[in-house]
């Protein structure tokens, strides 16, 4: 997955303002105690964050 449609994604289920707060304030142990955009910043693959974005939030799997 690219960055771009990682983005595109997120903005797509969870709405462009709640989207960009869920990246940049979000903290999730499964991203070991990370922001979604801290994890991707560090190297973590958009498709992984994505996922566990979804599992977080209960984003059916056809979705996901």
């Amino acid at each position: 997955m690219r960055l771009t449609e990682f983005h595109e994604w997120v903005r797509d289920e969870f709405g462009e303002m709640r989207g960009e707060v869920l990246l940049s304030d979000h903290v999730m142990a499964s991203l070991g105690g990370r922001t979604p955009g801290q994890a991707i910043e560090a190297g973590e693959d958009p498709r992984d964050v994505w996922r566990r974005l979804c599992e977080e939030f209960d984003v059916p799997r056809d979705r996901s």
